[in-house]
């Protein structure tokens, strides 16, 4: 018998949050030495995001879809200093060092998102119903005011989420993994950059071409352009079917993926191609073009996107069930001596002095702008709290930030304790989903940080400087874009994401009743269709790429039929791109199409204005 005692496996410790985060101060963060918060990092942030909301905030009224800004804007200030440090060697001696680019991108994401505060959603469906508009004064300070809360609500679930849990936030983590590669590899880069500049100055042509209207000028892009063909009896063009003279939809649908694209063209194959048809010829509808026939298909639109974003919502109980039973961890003050990281963090006191002061506010600004009681705007703001938690979580384990579903749950909240009052269903809705997705999509951003070893103190204070540009560069374009309600919901501004929220306040206030009976039969249709969908993609996760996404489907009915197809041809042109050349595609789709859309939106935004001066035909 051996006398050697056998060896056993003794399982490693699990280490400590106070261990964790010690780790991370002695082995990943970069110290004090190296530049981070300076004066040129948070200026070009502040500027390009504040262009880059302009983009998100004219596609986002387009089609209701986001843009991601935080890759964009790292390529784009990477070139813009690498090039000045070129031309000009004396004035620029030191590098523009990676930790600067991540404060850069913290400012240019906050003021990217600024649309997420309700100028794509809440506030022109709040047009739409009631007819009320706010001045640029009080438009700036109420989004602001949503987006600097957002930057609060995010700082308690920023150690417990990224430091302790390490969730992964994909897109922060993608973002930090581009910053690497950048800055390692240069000339990879600048070749993205430039990719990016001739892209942007493609679209700036096609939109000049397309709606300039210069009296000089010799020829102009059609808008659309139908084919001379008839279904039932009606011209194409009167469907909306045709083509349309823009770049803007093919790359937005280069950028969304072959799904969902797929998914718009079938919902629109089936709502302009049959259903529109049929409803006017047996006279169910009475009139042609995008506002007649949206005005009925915007039911099982909605229907379709509200119970499958609630669904999945509320299937992902697991994770709404971790955000609660964190909470706890979010606020227990840490026992003995105070951690080196401790300088370094976001204090708490932060947290609690902006939720009051800021909450505060935002409680004010719903009483004095909107009429809302006192105790509703402050159960709103209470509301934002659970809520940005759950946002957060869901963003940091799937990378799917779902506001949708924040507003949604607000609005039916609301139409229970307070119905009949359409404000409050939609501003308070406006408030939750504002927070929500801000404090979600920042969190991105301070994923970056960390795996960057950055300060996130100093990216905190850049996301602050990042919501004040957003505000003061989108407030006036959106004025300038929607200057009368006339304008929403129209086919040039369809505005998809405020008329679900306006459908959603309407059928909460009026009930069923109030629709026609087919609008009814079409809701429950596609409701159920949204659930089953839904459930499929849950329970059979391999049959998912054969499902049509119901967002997509429900877009394609609330949108022109030619934004459809360019998204779809978009979709289609960069898989088969993806095929042969990958390489190819992995460098160049996202730069290429991100050039087309800002310069194609931009230059939409000054033509508006050139219109609106006189100095070309409106």
């Amino acid at each position: 018998m051996s006398n050697r005692l056998e060896e056993t496996h003794v399982p490693e410790r699990p280490r400590t949050a106070d261990e964790i985060e010690k780790d991370w101060f002695e082995n990943v963060y970069a110290g004090e030495n190296t530049r981070q918060l300076t004066f040129r990092a948070v200026l070009t942030g502040m500027l390009l995001g504040g262009i880059m909301s302009l983009s998100n905030l004219y596609i986002g009224l387009k089609i209701g879809w986001g843009l991601g800004v935080a890759i964009t804007s790292c390529i784009l200030a990477f070139a813009i200093f690498k090039s000045l440090q070129t031309l000009f060697p004396k004035l620029l001696k030191e590098e523009f060092t990676i930790l600067e680019n991540n404060t850069m991108q913290s400012a240019a994401s906050a003021a990217g998102y600024i649309t997420s505060a309700g100028l794509t959603a809440s506030i022109p469906a709040l047009m739409m119903i009631t007819g009320k508009t706010l001045n640029g004064i009080e438009l700036a300070v109420w989004i602001g005011a949503i987006s600097i809360l957002g930057c609060f609500m995010a700082i308690p679930m920023k150690r417990q989420m990224i430091n302790v849990e390490q969730l992964r936030f994909p897109s922060g983590t993608a973002a930090a993994e581009t910053l690497k590669s950048m800055h390692s590899h240069g000339e990879e880069a600048m070749k993205k950059a430039k990719s990016l500049g001739l892209a942007g100055l493609l679209g700036l042509f096609v939109a000049w071409f397309r709606e300039g209207k210069v009296f000089w000028m010799p020829f102009n892009i059609p808008a659309t352009f139908a084919l001379p063909l008839k279904i039932g009896g009606i011209p194409l063009e009167k469907l909306t079917i045709s083509g349309e003279g823009s770049l803007i939809m093919v790359a937005a649908g280069a950028i969304m993926g072959t799904r969902a694209a797929l998914s718009m063209l079938l919902g629109a194959v089936i709502n302009y191609v049959f259903l529109a048809p049929y409803l006017y010829n047996h006279g169910i509808i009475h009139k042609l073009g995008y506002r007649g026939i949206v005005g009925w298909s915007m039911w099982p639109g909605t229907a379709i996107m509200v119970t499958s974003g609630l669904l999945v919502f509320f299937m992902q109980w697991k994770t709404v069930l971790r955000a609660f039973s964190g909470l706890g961890d979010l606020f227990r003050k840490k026992k003995g001596p105070r951690s080196p990281i401790e300088g370094v963090e976001v204090p708490g006191s932060w947290f609690l002095g902006g939720f009051i002061l800021v909450g505060g506010l935002v409680v004010y600004l719903q009483y004095r702008l909107f009429g809302i009681s006192w105790w509703m705007g402050t159960l709103a703001v209470l509301m934002t709290f659970l809520l940005a938690i759950v946002a957060s979580r869901a963003s940091g384990e799937t990378d799917i930030t779902p506001t949708g579903a924040m507003g949604k749950i607000t609005q039916l909240m609301y139409g229970a304790i307070a119905p009949g009052n359409m404000t409050a269903n939609l501003m308070t809705a406006g408030v939750t989903a504002g927070v929500a997705s801000h404090s979600a999509d920042l969190l991105q951003d301070l994923k970056s940080g960390y795996i960057l070893g950055a300060n996130p103190r100093y990216q905190f204070i850049a996301q602050i400087f990042g919501v004040l540009s957003g505000a003061f560069f989108a407030v006036p374009v959106f004025n300038l874009l929607v200057p009368s309600v006339d304008k929403l919901g129209t086919d040039a501004l369809p505005a998809p994401a405020a008329q679900v929220y306006a459908g959603v306040a309407r059928l909460l206030s009026t009930g069923l009743g109030a629709l026609p009976p087919s609008a009814v039969v079409a809701l429950a249709i596609s409701g159920a269709l949204g659930i089953a969908i839904t459930l499929g993609e849950i329970y059979f996760p391999r049959a998912k790429k054969y499902l049509p996404s119901p967002t997509g489907l429900g877009i394609a009915l609330v949108v022109p039929f030619y934004n459809s197809l360019s998204m779809f041809l978009g979709a289609m042109l960069a898989l088969v791109i993806l095929r042969k050349k990958p390489v190819l595609s992995e460098k160049y789709t996202i730069p290429v199409s991100s050039g087309l859309i800002a310069g194609e939106s931009l230059m939409g935004i000054v033509i508006a204005a050139l219109a609106m001066l006189g100095f070309i035909r409106g």
